[in-house]
């Protein structure tokens, strides 16, 4: 298994929900493992940690500037993310139709990117923060998954055209998307975390 992970197993059984924890850059595998467990406290959780570094910071896949994408990196690291996540799952003996991304900035981006190009991999997704990563010649079914975008006003690094933009992308492949606007930047708020705890209660998978 080629990802550095922390693996904690669920306290529902066999058939609980597995939260596969994405960071953001500078991030590590442990970084969202309390979110995950605020947000579904008997979910499996997942973390794991990017392999590209910029710098000394880990992220999921290079980027040319702020904003800017290296598509080609970005397009391979999804297929051997997805490819791991499928290992993980034989290896944990998870549920492969409740695998739910929760992730943050570059790990949202990542999560994006899976839906669009692994359109199997991920049952549903919780984006804070998340950007367009690329729009693919054709579009996946991802008809009736649960996606849930929660984007900031005045977020310095993701415009909210982008935000408006990727939601309106993730529509037209299928997906039941939510997207809740926040007064805030980058960072997040204890508000949006209630709300997506709210929606994850509801999460029917």
């Amino acid at each position: 298994m080629d990802f550095i992970h922390k693996f904690i197993p669920s306290r529902a059984g066999d058939d609980a929900i597995t939260l596969v924890l994405l960071h953001g850059t500078g991030g590590n595998e442990e970084d969202l493992i309390p979110l995950g467990q605020f947000l579904a406290p008997d979910a499996a959780m997942l973390g794991i940690r990017g392999k590209v570094l910029e710098g000394t910071a880990p992220r999921f896949f290079r980027r040319l500037a702020e904003g800017v994408f290296d598509e080609q990196d970005l397009i391979f690291r999804t297929h051997e993310l997805a490819r791991f996540l499928e290992e993980a799952t034989r290896v944990y003996a998870l549920n492969p139709s409740r695998l739910v991304a929760v992730g943050y900035s570059n790990g949202s981006n990542i999560a994006a990117s899976l839906l669009l190009l692994e359109p199997s991999v991920l049952s549903a997704a919780v984006l804070f923060r998340a950007m367009v990563p690329l729009e693919p010649e054709t579009l996946p079914d991802l008809h009736g998954k649960p996606v849930l975008l929660l984007s900031g006003r005045h977020d310095p690094i993701v415009p909210p055209d982008n935000s408006n933009r990727l939601a309106k992308l993730l529509k037209q492949a299928g997906a039941a998307v939510t997207l809740h606007w926040q007064n805030a930047g980058h960072g997040l708020t204890q508000a949006e975390l209630a709300m997506a705890q709210a929606w994850m209660k509801h999460l029917a998978l």
